[in-house]
């Protein structure tokens, strides 16, 4: 905990941090008042975990907590929330797997504070469902990239990807449920904003502006360059603008007066530096009117500066943002991290793995400018223009701490073994604390990605192995923070 008198000095540091700054230490407080209290529990789901369609379980690239159904008795909190997948188990390209969303039961016993030896038991996850995803016709949809097929604008439904089977393609990776069950779904191939039913069909789309979507010698094209079995690669390989393979809106959010739909892109657009590693910084945030659910309506648009660190060999490495949680309606958390590195790939030691507060309040709002067509970039060669304000960054949670981590029997770095952190952290969802006493007192429970890694997988029909032994359990690290007025919204 920082002791008062250095409140002056914890300001200056803020002021002064860039996103060019390694990640710094894990700050307890914000200059906007907001407080991390530490690592409070871990919990897991083994690799081995099958849905009740018999397909091996993997989950954490979107979360939604249920907050209807969130309890505390004696110690003990239980509730619901929704894991979102991904596209399926792909490492040597995309397969026919059917998008679903997975309903996890939860009880959560939070640790003492400073206490040692958890046997990462504090949160008790159990699968408890699985719905499949479809499309507005009610049939199958799949994770299959799609390739150079685009299913034409019908009505209100704007052109949508779509496989060389003829099934709408999705590579979900973010998830906002709301009060009637409906949910709005971001993915990657569009980069699109769904909204399915409570039931899991597909009510509408919202397509992104011009300047995200991505397109080949003049026209639209979807690909991710993951191509399924026997299928072509796309020509040419990547996008000449908009987002970048695999680069689609990994980041969604309410605000918490449920008038705004935030999604934010994973890393800048191809004509904004996104054709580089090291200059992807400016990505965009976007930020809907939804004050009517089925047609959001663009009403800002800002430019995020992603948090830029050195690797081992000192080049210059951009971040990838993974997840969002709004605050405010002017601010929310994202999740931010490098690739490569943690149980299940080949690296050990992860360099940034950090929790920012993003405040766009002061940023130049450039939704429906010139900025928003294909051919005027906001950041050429990753450079920002200089009539644009962007977003502040703060920085918030240091996932890698391993002072907090080691509490727990984890660690960031060698050996990279099963309490190793696995690479993608890429969910995160809020719950309250339920304390008279600490009205502005949150769970922050944040989850990984585990890429469908085990040993023994099964999935569309055939058994499958990861590389090199990987057997990654989706987990859960839960932060107790404090977020003033959230609990007033």
């Amino acid at each position: 905990m920082k002791h008062p008198h250095r409140t002056a000095s914890l300001g200056v540091a803020l002021a002064l941090f860039t996103a060019l700054t390694p990640a710094l230490a894990n700050s307890t407080a914000t200059a906007g008042g907001l407080v991390n209290k530490g690592l409070v529990g871990v919990g897991r789901i083994p690799a081995a975990q099958r849905d009740k369609f018999g397909e091996t379980f993997g989950s954490g690239s979107g979360m939604a907590i249920d907050t209807s159904s969130w309890k505390h008795d004696v110690g003990t909190y239980k509730g619901s929330l929704w894991l979102l997948p991904d596209r399926g188990y792909n490492v040597a390209g995309t397969t026919d797997y059917r998008p679903r969303l997975n309903t996890i039961g939860i009880e959560f016993t939070p640790a003492a504070a400073g206490a040692a030896g958890q046997e990462q038991t504090e949160v008790k996850a159990t699968l408890t469902d699985t719905m499949l995803l479809t499309d507005d016709k009610g049939a199958d949809a799949t994770g299959l990239d799609p390739l150079s097929d685009v299913g034409a604008a019908v009505g209100d439904m704007p052109m949508l990807p779509a496989a060389t089977n003829g099934k709408l393609a999705l590579d979900n990776e973010a998830i906002v449920r709301l009060p009637d069950g409906s949910m709005f779904i971001s993915d990657e191939y569009g980069p699109n904003i769904y909204r399915f039913s409570a039931q899991g069909r597909l009510l509408s789309a919202t397509q992104p502006p011009a300047a995200l979507v991505p397109m080949r010698k003049g026209a639209p094209n979807f690909s991710s360059d993951n191509p399924g079995p026997g299928a072509a690669e796309p020509d040419p390989k990547d996008p000449e603008t908009g987002r970048q393979n695999n680069q689609g809106l990994e980041g969604m959010a309410m605000t918490p007066d449920g008038k705004f739909l935030i999604a934010v892109l994973q890393s800048a657009t191809r004509q904004d530096g996104g054709d580089s590693g090291s200059t992807r910084q400016n990505t965009r945030a976007l930020v809907y009117d939804a004050s009517d659910l089925a047609h959001l309506k663009l009403a800002h648009e800002y430019v995020v500066p992603l948090p830029v660190f050195k690797d081992a060999k000192g080049k210059t490495k951009v971040a990838a943002q993974s997840e969002i949680v709004a605050v405010s309606d002017t601010s929310f958390l994202m999740l931010a991290r490098d690739s490569g590195n943690g149980q299940g790939v080949k690296g050990d030691t992860s360099l940034l793995r950090q929790i920012f507060v993003v405040d766009i309040s002061a940023a130049t709002d450039i939704a429906g400018g010139p900025f928003d067509a294909a051919d005027k970039p906001v950041a050429p060669k990753g450079v920002l223009d200089p009539s644009v304000t962007p977003a502040k960054l703060t920085p918030f949670i240091e996932i890698n701490d391993n002072a907090q981590l080691n509490r727990f029997g984890l660690h960031n770095g060698a050996p990279n073994d099963h309490n190793n952190l696995s690479e993608k952290w890429e969910a995160m969802s809020l719950a309250s604390v339920l304390d008279p006493k600490l009205p502005d007192d949150y769970f922050l429970f944040v989850a990984n990605d585990n890429d469908f890694l085990a040993q023994d997988g099964f999935q569309v029909g055939a058994p499958y192995k990861a590389d090199d032994g990987a057997n990654v359990d989706t987990m859960f690290l839960v932060y107790q923070v404090t977020l003033p007025g959230l609990a007033k919204k």
